[in-house]
């Protein structure tokens, strides 16, 4: 149809249209010499407006266009600019997306697919070469955007089509002869804002990493309704859905959730069926003197079969994955093996199976493989997995056993060290594919104490007032400079409100003074800035001032209260110290676990007992609770300094409650406390902790708790009685008073018949 030529200008002054798009986007592929064309059968190419390529000449050999069309694994895609109709795709593009005759626009058809992440990612893709050609055109030269910038690969999710499955396709976006026709005057003011000189690569590149920068406000104004340009967008995929894959399941099977979790494990679960193009999968574990086979992974309830570990040893399936190695049973129907059979090939039609063995050591396996059980993906086709599916096995074998072991232990680093040895053990279960167990420690004692700041809610709302007088303050010499400069009677009244703001705020400040108060700056002075700026020196000067009070992090004066916010914080440490230095003693009493929390104070809540300490006796326990009362008394006079040091309205109260009778917890995962009391008999400690605190004495409606006093809340004459000695011993090593107050709590809400006695701390 054409003559041969041999340099690329020549070539295009005898092609027009589609027929230049159609040279173009082979001399991608060829290099700029343009071999002579013959037509083709029409059936190995169109373009999707139905005419045909160059051709190959007349020969028995077959054009490397042809091939390049029939057996390329690019998907190819061509945009034109001018009309941003995609004009021109290879047949693997054409599948994947699943076009018709009908030309798509780029935003309808070809993206219905994406999610609309990935369409944002596609069309600012294209606007980074637009955007190219603009600063080329704009300062006359080239090469000043990074071209890896501009070919930067992005990964795409394509939805499934009918028949098909979901796939990754990565792209990367190139452009040829693009040329600029026109462009919107605010845009054109956005570039010209960009720089005051001409830019060079260096420049272009720190606009690009900054996110507040001229060029990124250009950028965002730039779309196709801001411009006309001329010029190909060539669009080259590769589909890479199983690495894809495949890095995805690497990652969820290495994070730090348990992969054991229901939702973790249904992700895991799926990415390995599709993976391995496999219509089910299972697990068997093999610990201890029994090995389990579970079924039904994809149903809420998985499908439980207990396995003696004797017949699981004498299994040929079993001692070819104990070698560490893939297994691919490629027609079950003749080598079923007997431990799954009756699930696998009877129940479930299983046809083929390729077995991901996990191994780590184990002492319990009598044989000398380390095999602690293995992942079995399930076709009901035959011979379904082949040495693709092997090699992926083998890459995912050791994340899988590390998944099932290593992971569900990094989710208890943090677990207190008493009680770690039991999330241990669940971490073991766990690593095996066994369903998730409760951790329970049964009749355990609580021991629960508090040491609280006093005053500290009228110490912060001193410092928010004193903050907020002096960012109004502040704010009013703005006011007044511009009431000065432009003397418009609106501007006055601004002056005067914030004249009486301050007035208000000298009377205290109320509860939400803090969010309404900053709100009202913000709406009513700060936005006017940019104006008041030109209004004088004098108003520019006022609002530097202004500005360089605030405190950068926090948008706002925080002087007061980060003094205040660092004292609370040093009470806090300091208590927290004195408090740990006692643990250390009473962890060598007998292990228990202990949690502290830090608010306005330091509360700590003590578990013990022969579920945690297989010594534990009445006398650790006794021990354990007269350790508590001198901790708590070491932390008044820890409070004590304190108060001195810093000179501060602040006091700090103390008070244990008192429990003789045992509570169960349990372990919950869906909250953020490590423990939680469980049973209708537990419910009444439960409400008591969240209300001693502000605890009234019915007799004379004060506190119970008092500064530099110890009080202890109890319910049963024995109680007392046992806490009286602890009082006793506490008086003749000179914790405390010899005066000892007693009286009633006033009803807490569920709760009544609480009594308290309250002794003075000794300072040291």
């Amino acid at each position: 149809m054409y003559q041969g030529v041999q340099h690329k200008e020549q070539s295009e002054k005898l092609l027009t249209g589609d027929q230049q798009l159609s040279a173009c986007i082979h001399q991608r592929y060829l290099g700029d010499t343009v071999m002579t064309y013959e037509p083709v059968d029409q059936s190995d190419y169109t373009n999707i407006n139905g005419q045909l390529p160059p051709s190959s000449p007349q020969s028995d050999i077959p054009s490397w266009w042809s091939v390049l069309e029939r057996h390329s694994r690019l998907l190819v895609a061509a945009v034109d600019l001018r009309s941003h109709r995609i004009e021109w795709t290879s047949k693997r593009f054409r599948h994947l997306v699943g076009m018709t005759d009908t030309p798509p626009t780029l935003g309808d058809s070809v993206l219905q697919r994406l999610s609309s992440d990935d369409q944002l990612w596609l069309r600012e893709r294209i606007r980074r070469h637009v955007l190219n050609a603009i600063i080329a055109e704009h300062y006359d030269q080239e090469g000043l955007l990074p071209s890896r910038w501009l070919h930067e690969p992005l990964i795409i999710s394509v939805k499934p089509l009918e028949g098909d499955r979901a796939r990754f396709v990565e792209f990367t976006v190139s452009s040829d002869h693009i040329h600029l026709l026109s462009l919107d005057p605010a845009v054109k003011s956005a570039f010209d804002d960009c720089w005051q000189e001409l830019p060079n690569a260096k420049t272009v590149i720190q606009q690009l990493n900054h996110p507040h920068a001229p060029l990124q406000r250009a950028l965002q104004l730039l779309n196709p309704q801001t411009y006309q340009a001329s010029g190909t967008i060539l669009l080259e995929g590769m589909d890479v859905s199983d690495r894809e894959v495949t890095q995805r399941l690497i990652h969820i099977l290495l994070d730090r959730e348990s992969i054991l979790q229901p939702q973790r494990f249904r992700q895991a679960n799926e990415l390995l069926k599709r993976l391995f193009r496999a219509t089910d999968s299972l697990i068997l574990t093999a610990e201890g003197e029994t090995a389990v086979l579970y079924t039904g992974l994809g149903d809420a309830e998985w499908t439980t079969h207990t396995l003696s570990f004797e017949s699981l040893q004498e299994s040929s399936l079993f001692r070819l994955a104990a070698k560490g190695s893939v297994v691919n049973l490629r027609d079950l129907s003749n080598q079923c093996p007997s431990i799954v059979q009756a699930e696998l090939c009877q129940k479930r039609g299983a046809k083929s199976l390729l077995v991901l063995p996990l191994v780590a050591t184990s002492a319990h396996l009598k044989s000398s493989s380390q095999l602690l059980g293995f992942v079995g993906l399930v076709s009901n086709q035959y011979d379904a997995f082949g040495a693709i599916d092997e090699h992926h096995g083998k890459t995912l074998a050791p994340a899988l056993a590390i998944a099932m072991r290593q992971s569900v232990n990094e989710r208890f680093t943090h677990i207190h060290e008493s009680v770690r040895w039991r999330f241990e053990e669940e971490a073991e279960r766990r690593s095996l594919g066994l369903p998730p167990a409760p951790i329970t420690f049964g009749d355990v004692y609580p021991l629960y104490g508090i040491s609280d700041i006093r005053g500290s809610s009228q110490e912060r709302n001193r410092a928010i007032q004193q903050d907020l007088l002096t960012q109004f303050r502040l704010g009013l010499k703005i006011g007044e400079a511009v009431c000065q400069s432009i003397g418009t009677a609106f501007a006055c009244q601004l002056r005067d409100d914030l004249l009486e703001k301050i007035e208000q705020l000298q009377q205290g400040v109320t509860v939400d003074a803090e969010i309404t108060l900053l709100r009202y700056l913000r709406d009513n002075l700060e936005n006017h800035f940019s104006f008041f700026k030109a209004c004088g020196e004098a108003v520019e000067a006022a609002i530097a001032t202004y500005e360089s009070a605030k405190d950068p992090d926090q948008g706002c004066v925080y002087a007061a209260r980060a003094v205040y916010d660092q004292t609370i914080q040093h009470i806090n440490l300091t208590l927290k110290s004195t408090w740990h230095r006692w643990q250390r003693t009473m962890q060598a009493v007998s292990p228990h676990y202990c949690d502290v929390e830090a608010t306005d104070g330091i509360d700590h809540m003590i578990y013990a007992g022969g579920a945690i300490d297989k010594n534990f006796s009445p006398f650790h326990l006794r021990s354990l609770r007269y350790e508590q009362l001198r901790a708590v008394c070491d932390c008044a006079r820890t409070g004590f300094r304190l108060k001195a040091e810093y000179q501060t309205d602040m006091e700090i109260t103390h008070l244990v409650l008192v429990q003789d009778y045992t509570v169960d917890i349990t372990h919950d995962e869906n909250t953020e406390r490590l423990f939680e009391v469980r049973g209708t008999r537990d419910t009444r400690y439960e409400i008591v902790k969240k209300r001693i605190d502000k605890a009234l004495d019915a007799k004379t409606q004060d506190r119970i708790t008092q500064p530099g006093y110890l009080t202890l809340v109890y319910s049963t004459l024995e109680e007392w009685k046992e806490y009286q000695e602890y009082l006793r011993y506490l008086q003749r090593e000179g914790w405390v008073g010899h005066d000892i107050e007693t009286g009633h709590v006033e009803p807490l809400q569920g709760v009544t018949g609480l009594k308290f006695v309250r002794v003075q701390v000794l300072d040291a």
